[in-house]
Order: structure tokens, then sequence, then C-alpha cells
């Protein structure tokens, strides 16, 4: 996997975890975690020739989803979609809100 698909899934791993955990307070250090990822992307933007969105999307959910984070997700049900909720060009956008992100993560897993 190149270095920038790995940086993509990171920042859409967090969105996905902090949509997922039931803890409010582990759910503001993913938020937090993000957005540190999101801002070293816009600093350093990825070639958008080199990744694909829906592989960084695919591997990000694998991510999240690992078994030994189970226990701490129980606020949806994660049936997410194959296709990502943002472009590259949403995620490095200056003015990306991440709360409403992860509702937005919240709200397509809840009804995939």
């Amino acid at each position: 996997m190149n270095r920038n698909v790995e940086r993509v899934r990171d920042a859409l791993s967090e969105l996905i975890k902090a949509a997922l955990v039931s803890d409010d307070g582990r759910s503001l250090a993913y938020r937090e975690a993000a957005r540190g990822q999101l801002a070293a992307l816009a600093a350093e933007p990825p070639d958008p020739a080199s990744l694909r969105m829906e592989g960084a999307w695919t591997l990000a959910i694998q991510e999240a989803e690992r078994p030994e984070r189970a226990p701490e997700q129980g606020r949806v049900n994660l049936t997410l979609p194959r296709q990502p909720p943002f472009d590259l060009d949403a995620l490095l956008a200056p003015g990306f809100d991440v709360d409403a992100a992860v509702e937005q993560i919240r709200r397509i897993a809840s009804t995939g």
C-alpha cells in the first residue's frame, strides 16, 4: 500500500471510530486524532492520481472494525456503504467539519 493511501485511510478510520464508539470521551479523542491527521494531509496533500478513495475508505472500515475495538463500539451497527461519503477535496478543504463528518458517518452507518 502506498503512503498516500495509508494517510487517507488513517484519517478516515479515526472518523469512523469516532462515529461508532459509545463513550463520548473516546469519541472526542478519535475526533482530535482525525483533526490532526487531516491537518497533516492538508499541509502535504496527496496526489489524487496516487490513490482511490474507495480503496482508502474500505481499508478504513476494516481498520475501524478490528475485533479488539468491538467492546467500545455500540452506537450503530456498522453497515457502511462501499462509496466514501467524502471525496479527497472535501477532506482537504479548510472548512472540513469533523463533527459533522462523524454525524454523517453515524447516519449512513445506521441506515446502511
